[in-house]
């Protein structure tokens, strides 16, 4: 994505309406004003993907619903940093590259690559960095050092009572453990959204099954789980690390603790990913930075899954909308509008109707931007729509967006400015007041952009253009086929056929002209 135009978190100022933000934390159930820890700058740690196959469309709303939370916060003037890291090893992945006769470090990079593709074509603005697990295993060894030291974590010795590569975390030894989801505490009540979501099944990523069991033997407690863990007979050597707790492979909880802690330090501001890891990947997370005597995330943030006739997207449910597929029938601006034109918590059921009801606001959008601009004789430039701040939009929208993030509510102001606009040019265009349709036009695209939708973005106006070179492509290659029929037909002198392949086309607004050196055609004016 050209991000030449889009906000620069260096040359940021917070502006007045950031001081009205509030979001919710998962661990609090409820809605809090936000402060950041350091002022004037907020660092976030979203949780990415682990490629062991292509992205779904469920996989990419988290990812969008974080890029819009991150664009607000541009918008409000906040200096962002946003980590999102890659899981490059794991069971799953090492399995399946097994299976498909790949190397596993060769599977990671090509799911990597089609993860980093959907991103990139649906306009999301790339992280700060993006760390993968297996560049960061010296800082995971140590972690676990550190944990072991401070008496919360225990190697499992071999049958010689040599170290086995197999270390847990000792949750029994931390009293705090639990205190992201209640599960054992009990004392806060259950959040009736995330119950709604719990009861739809597993975790999208999680092929049928709990995706990280930790029922190696050795464990002292059920509720244990691995910080590194001893490999498997059928892991190939390239899996493998030599460390002073035995050879193996980091858990899949350690690694987001150890590059959190490497790019935003001790303490950072928001954590974020999917609500299905809440349990048990958050919570482990938290228990292992806190009992390694660090901070961690001072706020939790979740987002809700995207459903299917009311069943959750999973892979084991079949239901898994490849992003390439959606993609090949629908414009990425169409699938983005569709992705977070709901807000972030709550769930979002994916059909034909959405998308439909996307289409019809592209178009309405778009006409409207056009109209405008035609009417003005000139578009805002980019770089001022990017750069607008949130102190200069209509106030309902910036209530709705400091509310959480309520898109809906962002999106109602949107379109309530739209048809006041729309409105004064029907009225009278000729005696339209010209500053306040700038100004109406100017304060539209910049909320848009908070949402990664500005149609004039240099991304989207790409991407047109070549859907646009696609169709006409398309459509050179059966009107040429059908003039060659022509062709042939005047050969044969049958004129009747002739004329009437040229008839169809004129119908079809094809304008055919036939020169000495053959027919041509373009489309009627």
């Amino acid at each position: 994505m050209d991000t030449s135009s889009q906000p620069h978190d260096s040359k940021a100022s917070v502006s007045l309406a950031a001081a009205g933000l509030r979001l919710y934390d998962t661990a609090d159930h409820q809605v809090t004003p936000f402060r950041p820890i350091e002022p004037g700058k907020v660092g976030i740690y979203v949780c990415g993907a682990t490629v062991q196959s292509s992205p779904h469309i469920g996989h990419i709303r988290t990812t969008l619903a974080f890029d819009i939370i991150r664009r607000w916060l541009l918008k409000l003037g906040y200096q962002v940093t946003l980590i999102r890291n890659v899981t490059d090893i794991d069971d799953k992945i090492l399995t399946k590259a097994a299976a498909n006769g790949q190397r596993w470090w060769e599977r990671a990079y090509i799911y990597e690559r089609e993860f980093t593709h959907a991103y990139e074509t649906m306009g999301v603005l790339p992280p700060t960095y993006e760390p993968r697990a297996t560049g960061h295993i010296p800082q995971m060894i140590d972690l676990i050092q550190r944990i072991i030291d401070r008496g919360h974590a225990y190697v499992v010795p071999d049958e010689h009572g040599r170290p086995s590569g197999n270390v847990y975390f000792d949750v029994a030894s931390w009293p705090e453990y639990g205190a992201l989801t209640h599960q054992q505490t009990g004392t806060q009540p259950a959040d009736e959204q995330a119950a709604a979501n719990d009861r739809l099944g597993p975790s999208i990523d999680i092929d049928g099954q709990n995706a990280d069991t930790d029922e190696e033997p050795g464990k002292r407690d059920p509720r244990d789980f691995a910080l590194w863990k001893a490999p498997k007979p059928t892991d190939p050597p390239t899996a493998r690390w030599q460390t002073p707790f035995g050879t193996g492979r980091p858990g899949w909880h350690l690694e987001c603790s150890a590059m959190s802690h490497r790019y935003l330090g001790a303490d950072f501001d928001i954590h974020g990913g999917g609500l299905d890891l809440r349990f048990p990947h958050h919570e482990n997370e938290m228990a292992q930075s806190h009992a390694a005597g660090w901070g961690f995330a001072h706020r939790w943030m979740h987002t809700a899954w995207v459903t299917q006739k009311g069943e959750k997207m999973s892979k084991s449910l079949g239901n898994g909308l490849s992003v390439d597929q959606v993609l090949s029938q629908h414009p990425a601006w169409v699938v983005r509008y569709a992705l977070v034109s709901v807000q972030y918590r709550s769930m979002l059921e994916w059909s034909d109707q959405s998308l439909q009801e996307a289409e019809g606001a592209y178009e309405r959008i778009r006409n409207f931007v056009d109209r405008a601009g035609r009417i003005l004789g000139a578009q805002p430039e980019r770089a001022r729509v990017a750069g607008l701040s949130a102190d200069d939009l209509p106030e309902d929208f910036v209530q709705a967006m400091n509310d959480d993030i309520n898109v809906s509510g962002g999106l109602a102001a949107l379109y309530a400015l739209i048809r006041q606009a729309n409105a004064a040019m029907d009225a009278n265009s000729e005696t339209l007041g010209r500053k306040w349709l700038a100004n109406a036009l100017l304060q539209v695209r910049a909320m848009l952009d908070v949402f990664g939708l500005d149609p004039l973005d240099p991304h989207w106006a790409k991407a047109a253009a070549d859907r646009d070179n696609r169709a006409m492509n398309t459509l050179d290659a059966l009107v040429g086929q059908q003039l060659q029929e022509r062709e042939q037909a005047r050969k044969d002198h049958d004129f009747a056929r002739a004329d009437a392949i040229r008839s169809q086309l004129t119908a079809a607004g094809v304008a055919v002209a036939d020169t000495p050196a053959g027919s041509t055609w373009d489309l009627s004016r």
